[in-house]
């Protein structure tokens, strides 16, 4: 007893003594020494992979190295969230493997250990994405009915046997995470083609299809599942996807402003309405549907992915109405892409660029594919690259793991992004977590090894980065 007396004494000694040191004597001596600033880094040529190592302060500014200058003070949007879509055939893969094994990659996911990534975001399809095995809707018809204008035909059963089955686990592991719900297409009896490629949503039908997600998102909410958001069209302007839709910016404000809002107001429904949805060379699109006041009062934000135009698209649409959210909500990873190639460009675009430009959240498409990359519908993605490569119960995490993962693991929901200034050829973006913790994500694209200052208030970090690397910055 006497001894662990003696040992806990001389702790508390050398701890004082360091905190005076520290202070040249001005602070208590029962405050603790401050801890060393915590790196991971990911390499484009895979030799670290979300490696974990702690840095010292440095005693001041380098004069060799460029400056990163975090500026709290200037404090801008508020993080939703990271993730990704969760597609039926992502769910599928997950549902069929071995409990144990899926529970440990859910954990990985969705846990907040320090060994999972924490994603705090998901987006699911209302019906069928082209990443399902099959095209389906949740009001499909039998042979000889023409439609069905009381929705009696509506139900969830195809998503019972996979989808919700993987989200119930999910919300068990992380109950705050926020789901986004977005179509791929309406049901083909309300659509102008009646074919599941293409078409329009017939005008005669708007005010059901507004019923159908009121019924989506009280069906949801029955399986103990809230539904936060909800897109109205994946991809509006693309009708060339196995399911897809085509709506233009003026049948979007319509159907929102005369039918989805109102419904979703009678019904007592919060779920948000997110317009757009779709590529970053269309900023007009939702800023024509924010531009009518009676359709922007039922309307939270827009949604947008990149593959067309530039991300500071997100910008536009900010200036524009600055009130209203921005959204990122899918990028894909391909089957014949490098890890370096698109570490550095989802990197640099989907974490950097989206929040630098003003957007809450960041997604990547999509949770996980099988060894030959499906499964999905005739017509559909075919070289789509998940986060991970179920094979069974082995589960192979590729790169939008880490990509996801340098930004969900760090940054939890509620955290704040602050200003960062951006030296030449080091992209980077700065938040700072409810906890009060800096967070920094920094992107060397280079071919050489770069060093840098890293400056907020009194302190200083140097920083290093081997080629083609992303670290994170926590302190």
């Amino acid at each position: 007893m006497k001894i662990g007396i003696h040992i806990y004494i001389l702790a508390g000694l050398v701890w004082s003594a360091i905190a005076c040191n520290k202070s040249n004597g001005d602070v208590d001596p029962d405050t603790p020494p401050e801890l060393p600033v915590k790196v991971w880094t990911t390499s484009g040529n895979e030799v670290n992979l979300l490696y974990n190592k702690t840095i010292d302060y440095a005693a001041g500014f380098d004069e060799r190295f460029p400056e990163i200058t975090i500026t709290p003070a200037e404090t801008l949007q508020v993080v939703d969230g990271f993730g990704y879509t969760l597609t039926g055939g992502s769910a599928m893969l997950l549902n069929q493997m071995e409990d144990n094994a899926r529970m440990v990659l859910l954990k990985d996911f969705f846990g907040n250990s320090s060994n999972s990534i924490n994603v705090s975001y998901l987006r699911v399809s209302i019906g069928a994405s082209d990443l399902d095995p099959v095209v389906f809707s949740y009001n499909d018809l039998p042979a000889g009915m023409n439609e069905d204008l009381q929705l009696q035909q509506f139900s969830l059963s195809r998503d019972t046997l996979h989808l919700i089955p993987v989200l119930k686990e999910i919300l068990a592991i992380n109950p705050d995470i926020k789901i986004m719900g977005s179509p791929w297409s309406a049901p083909v009896w309300m659509k102008s083609n009646k074919n599941s490629v293409g078409g329009n949503l017939n005008p005669q039908h708007y005010s059901v299809y507004a019923q159908y997600f009121v019924k989506y998102i009280q069906a949801m909410k029955a399986h103990g599942i809230t539904i936060d958001a909800i897109t109205p069209q994946n991809e509006p302007q693309h009708g060339g996807n196995n399911p897809s839709l085509v709506m233009s910016a003026a049948q979007q404000t319509d159907f929102i402003k005369n039918h989805l809002g109102p419904a979703f107001q009678a019904a007592g429904i919060n779920t948000k309405i997110v317009v757009w949805d779709h590529n970053c060379n269309r900023p007009d699109y939702p800023i024509a549907i924010l531009d009518d006041p009676a359709a922007k009062a039922f309307v939270h934000g827009s949604a947008f992915h990149l593959y067309e135009g530039d991300v500071s698209a997100l910008t536009q649409v900010h200036q524009a109405h600055p009130d209203k959210a921005l959204y990122f909500t899918e990028q894909w990873t391909g089957s014949n892409s490098s890890f370096d190639g698109d570490l550095k460009w989802h990197i640099k675009n989907v974490i950097i660029g989206t929040m630098r430009n003003w957007s809450g959240v960041a997604l990547e498409w999509n949770l996980a594919n099988d060894p030959g990359f499906g499964p999905h519908t005739p017509g559909g993605c075919t070289q789509c690259k998940g986060a991970v490569t179920i094979d069974g119960s082995i589960a192979t995490k590729n790169v939008s793991y880490y990509i996801i993962g340098h930004a969900s693991k760090f940054v939890p929901p509620g955290s704040i992004r602050i200003g960062s200034s951006v030296p030449a050829g080091l992209n980077n973006v700065a938040f700072m977590t409810p906890e009060g913790k800096y967070v920094l994500i920094v992107l060397n694209e280079s071919a050489n090894l770069q060093s840098f200052n890293i400056h907020v208030g009194e302190r200083w970090i140097t920083g290093s980065l081997h080629p083609s690397t992303v670290g994170t910055f926590v302190w």
